[in-house]
Formats: structure tokens, C-alpha cells, sequence
């Protein structure tokens, strides 16, 4: 039988040669050397791995100078106006960044815009009762107001937003925009103080002002409803909560008005009572929007 034997020139296994009988050529078994392949077979082998996609970012993100000059601000702290544009829906598909949402500036804008506009119309109005006032004061501070103001602002071009709320119309959702606002107010008073605060309302919402002061007092918008629908259809609106979200500290309300079994507008807000004012307005819009076709059983 013939002997095996690894070959002197390679102790570790390259080549095993194997010898027949005296006087024959050795014959190569196989080689353990490793051969790497031609670049094409590599090529063709190795998975592509794309980068993973980031969630979807304002097209002007970046340039927060630009922002703070269409805002006629100047932050000393511009990571407090990054923030208040940090939806919760970035911060969902990008978990390991060490910041906080939106929300809890929201939160404290919320309150900062209600002092500032509720003195900003005790001022402007010495004449009128509290309960005017309060209904003033809501008609400024509800979600379709701070929405319009938002918009003129282009806050939502800068709102970091996670893919899917982007593909889901999320910078023109008017709660988003108006709860960017909000946040915004939050920024601005942690920054410089109540002062810079009403002057930053003052200027966004100069149109929604201005508006007050030519038309006078707004109407009720539950009231005003009421009559419409008694008047066309000899019935009168219910309103049904549909959900309560959020923090005991920051509620949200959605209520919905019904004619009939038919739905006429939904609405929302911080209290119950804002939600349904807010839908009674949506309500009157729809009906003047499509006088004559809407049926009501």
C-alpha cells in the first residue's frame, strides 16, 4: 500500500503528496491553500446593504438662521427651538437620540399663550365681560387659529417628522401645525421670558387681531349652529365624545356633532367644551360649503 506524507515545503497542510512506488512522478491531491475569487464572482456574491433610511426631515431643517429670521427671532439657546419642532413620531423611529418631543413645550406653550392673549384682550377691550372675554380668548387660541399662523410661519417645513406621519400628510395636518405653535410659544419663554413671548404673538397672530377689532365679537359657534339646524332640518345638534388622549396635565378632547345620525364636523381641544365649539365650527363651514346637498335622516 502506498505511503502518505505531508510534503517538507509546507508543514502546516498546503499540499498533500502522495507516493506511489519509487521511480513515479508525485501526484498532487489537492491544495488547502486559500484562492480568492475573481472580483466578478465577489461581485455577484456579496449582498448590497443598503444604509437604513432616516425618518423624513423638513426640507429646510437644517438652516435654523433662516428660521429665526422669518421669526424675527434670535435664540440664545437654539437647541430649545430645535426641540419644539421634534414630533413624537421622529423620536418613535430614531430611539437612541438623547432628546426629548415636542410635547411637554407644548404644554408650557399652551399656558404662556393663554396669559398673553387673554391680557393682550383685557387691554383691548375695557368694555367687556369675563365671560366675552373667554369666548375671545378661545376663538384666538383654538387649534384651526394656531394651525393658520403655523402655516404662515412654514413651521412645518421644519418639523421633524418620522416617515410615516410625513407619507401620512403630517406637515399639514392642522393639529400638528398647531401644536408646533404651541411648542414654539414653550421655546420662546424658556429663552426670554413672557416679554419675548407677546411679542412673538402680537406679530403671528396680528391678522387674527386685527380681524377681532373689524368685525367685533365673534359668534358662538354652538349657538349659531343650533340655529342653522333648527331652522333647515327642525332638530338641534348632539355632540358625542369620541376619545380623551393625553396626560391628565395636557388632555385632549375629540368630540364629534351629529344631525341626525349624519356627522357634521369633529373638533378637538383641552377641554370638552373648546372640542365642541371647534366641531360646531367645522359643522357651519360644511353647510355653507354645500348649501342644498347635504341630507339629514
Amino acid at each position: 500500500m502506498a505511503a502518505t506524507e505531508w510534503s517538507e515545503r509546507n508543514a502546516i497542510g498546503w499540499e498533500m503528496v502522495r507516493h506511489l512506488s519509487p521511480g513515479q512522478v508525485p501526484v498532487s491531491l489537492f491544495d488547502c491553500r486559500p484562492l480568492r475569487p475573481h472580483h466578478a464572482v465577489v461581485a455577484v456574491f456579496t449582498p448590497l446593504v443598503a444604509p437604513l433610511p432616516r425618518a423624513t426631515r423638513g426640507t429646510k431643517l437644517p438652516d435654523w438662521r433662516t428660521l429665526e429670521a422669518k421669526l424675527h427671532l434670535k435664540f440664545k439657546n437654539p437647541a430649545l427651538l430645535k426641540q419644539a419642532l421634534i414630533h413624537t413620531s421622529y423620536l418613535n423611529e430614531n430611539p437612541g437620540i438623547d432628546v426629548g418631543s415636542n410635547e411637554r413645550m407644548e404644554f408650557l406653550g399652551d399656558a404662556a399663550l393663554g396669559v398673553v392673549v387673554a391680557q393682550q384682550l383685557y387691554l383691548e377691550y375695557p368694555d367687556v365681560d369675563e365671560g366675552k372675554l373667554t369666548e375671545l380668548r378661545a376663538h384666538l387660541v383654538r387649534r384651526d387659529t394656531l394651525a393658520r399662523a403655523a402655516v404662515r410661519l412654514e413651521l412645518g417645513e421644519y418639523l421633524q417628522l418620522g416617515r410615516g406621519e410625513d407619507a401620512a400628510g403630517g406637515r399639514k395636518r392642522p393639529t400638528n401645525m398647531a401644536r408646533a405653535y404651541e411648542a414654539l410659544v414653550g421655546a420662546i419663554f424658556l429663552d426670554g421670558g413672557i416679554v419675548k413671548v407677546r411679542s412673538f404673538v402680537k406679530r403671528s397672530l396680528s391678522v387674527e387681531l386685527a380681524g377681532l377689532r373689524k368685525s367685533g365679537m365673534p359668534h358662538d359657534p354652538k349657538s349659531k349652529l343650533q340655529e342653522v339646524v333648527q331652522s333647515k332640518w327642525q332638530t338641534t345638534p348632539s355632540y358625542k365624545l369620541l376619545r380623551t388622549e393625553g396626560p391628565d396635565h395636557a388632555r385632549r378632547f375629540t368630540v364629534q356633532v351629529m344631525v341626525g345620525r349624519r356627522s357634521m364636523g369633529t373638533g378637538e381641544g383641552r377641554s370638552k367644551q373648546m372640542a365642541e365649539k371647534q366641531a360646531a365650527q367645522q359643522a357651519l363651514e360644511e353647510i355653507e360649503k354645500r348649501e342644498g346637498e347635504i341630507v339629514v335622516s
